[in-house]
């Protein structure tokens, strides 16, 4: 059989089974005497084996294998596992995600992982204890019989061991029915038997049913249940999920987007005509379309843990680096998001998250200066917030040492002499953001090259959102990113300035208002309107945009306020011209031009439009 054209579906099953391995390793880091990590570690290591076996992929199996021997023995022997066993299984995690990936392009080689082998086979070596006697190769699962493969061995120091092996057996049987038990009933009562058994049990119990039903027999040192119908092959039945390549989705929402304008111009043509079958037809088209967006659109949406999931390890690692004590919590990982979001802002947060610990959470000794505990807290977390997402980045570190920040940008000439001080925070996150902006003294492979803060701003922008810093000096930094839900097609807010059309995505709208003459203050050189006593600054669209606007004023105008979380503005416009769902198209603006454009649409009458930056306006 050829397995070719199963390798991209045992690549995404080999990331599950390495994340969840990751996170019992860490789970088991924190309590080295638990038994749950070791025994979900064991069936992660066991479940890939099975699955490069299967594949024919020799090295990964081999490699998991040699793993699985090391856990197999840590959790049957007396004492904790060691640190160094830790770092060792760490190790053989990483070189496990490397053999898959080379495995999957064709370079199943198993030199690179050849010194690794030989140290897990070392350890197993040194950590086994000495046998009073050599007990026999536990019996191969029987290729015959139905439901799933259970091995079982009893205590070493059981009496009767036949007996109470048939004793097992009938509770299993109470589960369902018992096949091809090795070895035999009847072998079972020789003297020679000696505790080990396997047998195939045909039952809807699960693996955790099982195992409990069997311990109560008594004298069981471990059972290990074993469903080759989901480990054996690749392409094993999934339920009511199935796996779809993500680019079949793209190409349904460029479809259902190319659909959406479509359907615009027919709304616009039935208002023209005003035909009674036709607005009954267009009604109808409008509802299906949108019933099937909306389902495309959940398609899309996958839970934030598929990408949070990979940076515990990550920040584990980077803490021993850095020599910090670090706790990491994430927190909303059933919050979701379109997946081509999720994808993107991955790399963000790892600038952000390196940087925390790096720059934020302060050495040991000197936290314990300060009179803070030792240990550092930094928060991964995911919020909904109205049609956004909140994904906010927190340690309770030094904070942005803000004075350090202003005689930096005093010397690259980014502010004037004489300012005093920095206590904007607006102002902070706009200077730290700046190209090659960086504090640090020296260049590090963590820090130090002024890229960190910037390549997050350029991507979140890139995505519709927007990045906002909090600090304070000796408490921590908080780095908030919102962002839209999807990208493909959004709700928006149609405006006029001169004779042009601008879209408004609703993600950061707030109300609409308008600014009579009279109501407008100026405030240090900017408008500010007042609005049910709350101060907020306004933006003349055409003055941010450059735009000729050179008809006479009229005694009020529209107001589009804006909020991003505490921060709040007012754009104002000629005209307001209601609300639209919108295909968001690419657009790279021309260099030099003003960077509030987040990409382009074509409106219902088939005539373009840009859709403005909510962030780059406020």
């Amino acid at each position: 059989m050829d397995v070719s054209r199963y390798a991209d579906l045992f690549l995404s099953e080999s990331r599950e089974h390495l994340t969840a391995f990751n996170h019992l390793l860490l789970e088991w880091e924190r309590e080295p005497a638990a038994r749950e990590p070791v025994d979900g570690l064991f069936r992660a290591a066991h479940s890939l084996k099975g699955m490069a076996a299967t594949m024919g992929y020799a090295a990964v199996a081999e490699l998991a294998h040699r793993a699985e021997n090391l856990l197999d023995l840590v959790r049957r022997g007396p004492a904790p596992v060691t640190p160094a066993q830790l770092d060792l299984l760490f190790r053989a995690a990483d070189a496990l995600e490397r053999a898959v990936g080379a495995a999957v392009a064709g370079r199943d080689d198993a030199a690179p992982h050849a010194a690794l082998v030989a140290e897990l086979d070392a350890e197993v070596g040194r950590a086994a204890p000495a046998p009073a006697a050599a007990r026999p190769a536990a019996p191969a699962v029987p290729a015959a019989g139905k439901g799933v493969a259970v091995r079982v061995t009893l205590s070493p120091d059981a009496v009767l061991k036949g007996a109470r092996a048939l004793l097992v057996l009938a509770r299993a049987g109470a589960l369902g029915a018992v096949q091809a038990v090795t070895p035999t009933p009847s072998e079972m009562e020789a003297e020679a038997f000696d505790g080990r058994f396997v047998f195939r049990l045909d039952t809807a119990a699960g693996p955790d049913r099982i195992e409990a039903a069997l311990r109560a027999a008594g004298d069981v040192e471990s059972v290990e249940v074993v469903d080759e119908s989901a480990e054996a092959a690749p392409d094993a039945a999934r339920g009511r999920h199935i796996r779809v390549d993500l680019r079949r989705l793209d190409e349904l929402m460029n479809l259902i987007g190319e659909l959406v304008i479509a359907r615009g111009r027919l709304d616009a043509l039935s208002a023209r005509f005003a035909e009674p079958d036709l607005a009954d037809v267009t009604h109808d088209i409008g509802r299906l379309s949108a019933s099937l967006q909306g389902e495309i659109l959940q398609a899309r949406m996958v839970p934030v843990w598929q990408v949070f999931d990979r940076f515990p390890r990550m920040v584990r690692d980077l803490a021993r680096q850095m020599q910090r004590q670090v706790a990491f919590r994430v927190e909303g990982k059933e919050i979701e998001l379109d997946r081509a979001i999720l994808d993107e802002i991955a790399d963000p947060l790892v600038h952000l998250l390196r940087n925390a610990v790096d720059h934020g959470i302060e050495p040991a000794e000197e936290r314990v200066a300060r009179g803070k505990p030792a240990m550092g807290q930094l928060v991964l977390a995911a919020v909904r917030e109205r049609a956004s997402v909140a994904i906010r980045v927190s340690d309770d570190g030094r904070g942005i040492d803000r004075a350090r920040v202003l005689h930096k940008a005093k010397e690259l000439g980014l502010v004037a002499d004489e300012v005093e001080q920095l206590s904007d925070d607006d102002a902070l996150a706009h200077l730290i953001a700046l190209a090659g902006f960086s504090t640090a003294e020296h260049v590090t492979d963590v820090s130090g090259r002024g890229v960190g803060i910037d390549a997050v701003t350029t991507t979140v922008r890139a995505l519709g959102g927007s990045l906002e810093v909090k600090s304070e000096d000796g408490r921590g930094t908080v780095f908030t990113i919102r962002l839209p839900t999807t990208l493909a097609i959004v709700r928006a807010l149609l405006a006029r300035v001169g004779t042009e059309t601008y879209a408004l995505p609703l993600t950061h709208v707030a109300e609409m208002a308008e600014s009579r003459r009279g109501e407008v203050q100026l405030v240090q050189g900017r408008e500010i309107l007042m609005l049910r006593g709350q101060a907020v600054p306004l933006v003349r669209l055409w003055e941010r945009l450059g735009v000729p606007h050179a008809g006479p004023r009229p005694t009020s105008q529209p107001v589009i306020v804006l909020a991003m979380g505490e921060r709040r503005s007012g754009v104002v416009v000629d005209a307001l011209l209601g609300q639209q769902e919108i295909v968001v198209k690419p657009f790279e603006p021309p260099r030099g031009t003003t960077p509030v454009f987040s990409g382009a649409t074509i409106l219902g009458d088939g005539a373009p439009a840009l859709i403005l930056d909510a962030g780059g306006l406020i």
